[in-house]
């Protein structure tokens, strides 16, 4: 029997007319070299060819870092005004307050770079590189629990079952670097975790889409990858041979079934097979030079850090990883939100601020495409007691802030304005569909093209929804 090299190298007019296996042969050819089939997209003009996406699980305040309303001083402890709440829904958290009292910030904000980007003290680092980032202070979403909030960050439904953004991603573009997977997620602990919201392997899932698009969980911990490693007594060529045998049994069953996920299935053998090298080399980070170390923070040489991941995400992009992803977990604060979001900050400032400057430096942040957000933004008014040094915030998501840098996106431009509370929109509101539908853009795909039929029905990450904010990009 041949195998799976011989398959897809060996392929002739008539094989592929008169055997099924033929047929199987391309669509296994497909999986296993993506880049010689991608020929639909990108269908634009690409600035960015990757994206490294620093997730905030739990929610940062937008009050107390990017969108400053000194006003809220003279309004310290006040009722919130009907007029601004509209009877908008509240958590379950809240819902039972007697009253909404005021909260300012507790953080002093400055203006900084030549753009004048107005940043929290509690961002310094990020400072230095205002002229570099885009923030967008009108994010609105549809979901206010942390869940379905996150899931719609992740995969455009509130509802679980969907692809997520970088299944999307790599199921349009295909991976650049054949050793590497083209979706990798990364998960980190803040200092402020407390009781930190669950994260689901669905929210790097592939959904309906073939399963090969689903992210590689890289762990903090022992083997980066779950089975990488050789059992004991395995050798190399040993594995080889067995990945041979078991691609024709699944190439046999594939000419049975005709089940797409056969073939999925082999591809992931094979990329487990190539990373089995590839991942090692990655991970190693001694060669890295000390100013390296510096500029991340003293936490980049832990692993499972923020800051360590950080450098991982330069390290991954700069090997073609089309879509890296660091869940950020910790910002949840409904009460001690002074003491928890500076424990948060200390956390992620620094390393952020390093991952532009690094690409910047090694001339990979013009395309390369990164976003930092939160699932939703926090409340203006108190949850529980407010005093002068302490208040909590509840979860909040008709307006909040997010920024962007790099790949196609203008830098140095706050773009959108809320009211006076940070409640709602002003203008330019930005939805989590024009969110997406602008980060594909940035890849040069048109998100109303990008799709999956599933179920009769022509699915997209954008839904039936979703505009390019043409105001944001370069």
């Amino acid at each position: 029997m041949q195998t799976y090299r011989d398959l897809t190298q060996t392929l002739t007019r008539r094989q592929f007319l008169n055997s099924a296996a033929g047929i199987g042969s391309v669509a296994l050819s497909s999986l296993l070299h993506p880049e010689l089939f991608a020929t639909a997209l990108p269908n634009l003009v690409p600035r960015a060819k990757r994206v490294i996406y620093l997730f905030q699980s739990g929610a940062p305040s937008q009050i107390d870092l990017f969108d400053h309303k000194p006003g809220l001083k003279k309004l310290q402890g006040t009722d919130l005004p009907d007029s601004i709440r509209k009877g908008q829904r509240l958590t379950g958290m809240t819902s039972g307050q007697k009253n909404f009292p005021t909260a300012s910030s507790g953080f002093e904000f400055k203006k900084h770079g030549e753009s004048g980007t107005e940043i929290s003290a509690l961002l310094p680092h990020l400072a230095e590189v205002a002229d570099d980032i885009c923030v967008v202070r009108t994010l609105h979403t549809e979901a206010i629990n942390h869940d379905p909030a996150i899931t719609f960050f992740q995969t455009g439904s509130q509802q679980p079952g969907r692809p997520s953004v970088g299944a999307w991603m790599s199921y349009g573009l295909g991976s650049s670097n054949q050793n590497l997977p083209a979706y990798v997620v990364m998960v980190s602990e803040g200092s402020a975790k407390r009781d930190s919201q669950a994260l689901y392997a669905r929210l790097w899932g592939s959904g309906f889409l073939p399963s090969q698009h689903q992210a590689v969980n890289f762990r903090s911990s022992g083997d980066p990858v779950l089975y990488l490693s050789n059992p004991p007594g395995i050798t190399a060529n040993r594995r080889r041979k067995m990945l041979d045998t078991i691609a024709e049994l699944n190439l046999i069953r594939q000419d049975a079934d005709q089940n797409p996920e056969t073939l999925a299935r082999i591809a992931q053998y094979e990329m487990a097979f190539r990373m089995q090298t590839s991942v090692p080399d990655l991970m190693d980070i001694s060669n890295e030079p000390e100013s390296v170390f510096e500029m991340y923070g003293p936490d980049s040489r832990k692993p499972g850090t923020y800051a360590a991941n950080c450098l991982l995400a330069r390290r991954l992009s700069e090997r073609g990883v089309r879509f890296v992803q660091i869940f950020h977990r910790g910002w949840d604060q409904h009460f001690n939100l002074p003491s928890d979001h500076s424990l948060q900050c200390r956390d992620t400032d620094q390393p952020s601020a390093a991952l532009i400057k690094d690409l910047k430096a090694r001339g990979l942040l013009e395309d390369t495409l990164i976003v930092w957000s939160g699932e939703f933004g926090r409340t203006v008014y108190c949850q529980g007691k407010l005093s002068e040094t302490n208040y909590g915030r509840d979860h909040h998501p008709r307006c909040f802030s997010v920024w962007m840098a790099g790949g196609g996106i203008r830098p140095g431009l706050t773009y959108g304005t809320s009211d006076d509370y940070s409640y709602n929109i002003v203008e330019n509101p930005v939805h989590v569909h024009d969110l997406h539908a602008t980060m594909l853009h940035c890849l040069g795909v048109d998100h109303k093209r990008l799709t999956y039929k599933f179920q009769g029905r022509n699915h997209r990450l954008t839904d039936v929804h979703g505009n390019v904010i043409e105001g944001l990009l370069a």
